[in-house]
C-alpha cells in the first residue's frame, strides 16, 4: 500500500512529483491484454488455426510476433488481432537509412497492411543486451527511418518502438533510484525517449519478476501477500516486484525528463514447470502470477509512481515450446498447450460470453473466501492490508461504523477482505491463496447488516 510522500523530496523526487500529477487517462470498460506468440516448437498448430483461436475463443485481442513471418502476418488478416512485428537485430544498419527503411516496409508491411492490422513495428529485441556496438549505434536511426518510411508510405497508424530487457538499468532498487546504464543515458536513451514523445510512441521494456525473485521474496514476485519493501526516498512501501521494476524504469526515465513519455510491457510471465528443486516454479504459481498481472495492468489503478495508467501488455507466452534450449522452465511459459487446452486458468478464454473482460472461473454454486484456521494475527494483518489496497476491493464496511466493523477482530476483518478481493479478483483458486492462508467456502458468512458479495 502506498505510503504518504516525504515532506522533502530529493532532486530526483523532484522531477518525479510532476508526473504523479499529470492527468493520465483512466482505463476504459474494454478488457485489453496482448500475448506472446513464438514458434520454437515442432508441435504447434497452423498460424491460421492460432488466429481464429485468439479470435473466436479468447479475449485476447493484441499479438507479438518475434519476427515478422508472412504465414503469421497473413493469417491474422480479418481477425481485427492487433499485431506487432519485429524486424530483425541483422536488419537494424539497413534499416538506419531511409532507403532500407522504405525497402523493409515495401516488402514486409505493404502486402498485408491493412488487411492485417500491424499497430507496431518492434525494432530488434533487447539490443542493449547483445553488448553490439553496431546494432547499438543504429538502433535510434533505425526507429527514426522506419517511422518516416511508414509516413511516406501512408501508414500512419503504425508505431515504431523497441524492447527492452531491464538490463538497461545500472540502479533498480529501490525504484527511485533507478536510472539508465551510464555512457547510454545521454546518447542512447535520452534521443530514443525524444523519438517516443515526439511521435506519441511507448518505451517498451520485458519486467519479469521470474528473473528477479528468491525464496524470501517469491510472494512478493506472484502479488502474493507479503511485508512489501520499502523505498525511503517516496516512502512507498512495494507490495510486488512488478510495480517496482516499472517505477525504477519510470525513474530512470525521469531522471532524463522523460516521464511523460507511456510504457508497454513487451513481455512479462512465469513459468509453470521446471528442473527438480526449483522454488516457485510450477502451475499454481504461474496461474497466480499471470493472473494477478492481467488483472494489475488492465484495472486502472497504475502502479504508485505512475497512478491511474493501464498499461498495453503482451504476457509471455501463448504456447509451451518444446525447441526452446535451456533450463527446462523456458519450455513451459506458455498459457495453453499445442491443442489449444489451457495449462491453467487465468480468465482469457471468453467460452462464447459476451462480456467485455475475463471471465470468473465456473461455479455451480457460489463460493465465499476466508481465513483459515490457524492463521496467525500478523499474516491476517496482512492479508487485509493487501486486499484493501488493491483497486476495485471496497473494505469501507470494515471500517469503524461500518456494518462489518464488529466483531472488531483480525480473523472477522481478513474474512471480508480477504472474500472481497476473491469476487473482485475473479473467483479463481489462486485469488484465494494469500500464502495458504485462504480457504474458499460453500457456505455463506454473512451476518446480520453484513453481507459477503458472492
Amino acid at each position: 500500500m502506498a505510503k504518504s510522500l516525504c515532506n522533502s523530496p530529493t532532486p530526483l523526487f523532484a522531477l518525479i512529483l510532476p508526473m504523479l500529477l499529470l492527468n493520465y487517462p483512466l482505463s476504459s470498460n474494454s478488457f485489453s491484454i496482448g500475448v506472446n506468440y513464438g514458434g520454437l516448437a515442432d508441435n504447434l498448430p497452423p498460424p491460421a488455426q492460432v488466429a481464429a483461436f485468439l479470435k473466436d475463443r479468447t479475449f485476447i485481442d493484441r499479438v507479438k510476433l518475434f519476427d515478422s513471418n508472412p504465414d503469421m502476418i497473413r493469417a491474422f488478416a480479418g481477425t481485427g488481432i492487433a499485431l506487432i512485428i519485429t524486424a530483425a537485430n541483422s536488419d537494424i544498419p539497413s534499416l538506419s537509412s531511409l532507403p532500407g527503411a522504405t525497402s523493409w516496409v515495401a516488402n514486409n508491411i505493404s502486402p498485408f497492411y491493412p488487411a492485417t492490422n500491424i499497430s507496431l513495428i518492434a525494432v530488434g529485441n533487447e539490443i542493449l543486451a547483445t553488448a553490439d556496438r553496431n546494432l547499438i549505434a543504429h538502433l535510434v536511426p533505425a526507429l527514426r527511418s522506419l517511422s518516416a518510411a511508414l509516413s511516406a508510405a501512408g501508414f500512419h497508424q503504425i508505431r515504431v518502438s523497441t524492447p527492452h530487457s531491464l538490463g538497461i538499468l545500472s540502479a533498480s532498487e529501490p525504484p527511485s533510484s533507478g536510472r539508465f546504464r551510464r555512457g547510454y543515458d545521454r546518447v542512447i536513451f535520452a534521443p530514443m525517449l525524444d523519438f517516443h514523445r515526439k511521435s506519441k510512441t511507448p518505451f517498451v521494456v520485458n519486467p519479469y519478476p521470474y528473473f528477479g525473485y528468491s525464496s524470501r521474496t517469491l510472494n512478493y514476485a506472484l502479488f502474493k501477500p507479503n511485508p512489501g519493501f520499502f523505498d525511503p526516498v517516496t516512502r512507498i512501501n512495494y507490495t510486488n516486484m512488478f510495480d517496482a521494476q516499472m517505477d525504477a524504469v519510470f525513474s530512470a526515465m525521469s531522471r532524463l525528463g522523460y516521464g511523460d513519455v507511456q510504457i508497454a510491457v513487451g513481455e512479462s510471465g512465469w513459468p509453470s514447470a521446471g528442473d527438480p528443486g526449483q522454488v516457485g516454479i510450477n502451475v499454481e504459481d504461474a496461474a497466480s502470477y499471470n493472473g494477478q498481472l492481467i488483472q494489475h495492468v488492465t484495472s486502472g489503478k497504475g502502479t504508485p509512481l505512475m497512478p491511474n495508467r493501464t498499461f498495453e501488455t503482451y504476457v509471455f507466452s501463448l504456447f509451451n515450446e518444446d525447441l526452446k534450449p535451456g533450463p527446462t522452465a523456458e519450455r513451459n511459459f506458455g498459457l495453453f498447450r499445442p491443442d489449444f487446452s489451457p495449462v491453467y486458468d487465468v480468465g482469457v478464454l471468453s467460452g462464447g460470453s459476451q462480456g467485455g473482460g475475463p471471465t470468473p472461473a465456473p461455479t455451480v454454486a457460489s463460493k465465499w473466501c476466508v481465513a483459515a484456521g490457524g492463521a496467525s494475527e500478523a499474516a491476517l494483518q496482512s492479508n487485509i492490508d493487501y486486499a484493501c489496497s488493491s483497486a476495485g476491493v471496497d473494505c469501507r464496511p470494515i471500517q469503524a461504523g461500518g456494518p462489518c466493523f464488529d466483531p472488531n477482530t483480525a480473523e472477522a476483518h481478513a474474512n471480508y477482505a480477504m472474500n472481497a478481493y476473491y469476487q473482485f479478483a475473479g473467483r479463481h483458486v489462486f485469488n484465494c491463496d494469500f500464502g495458504q492462508t485462504g480457504v474458499i467456502v460453500t457456505k455463506d458468512p454473512s451476518y446480520g447488516n453484513c453481507k459477503y458479495d458472492a
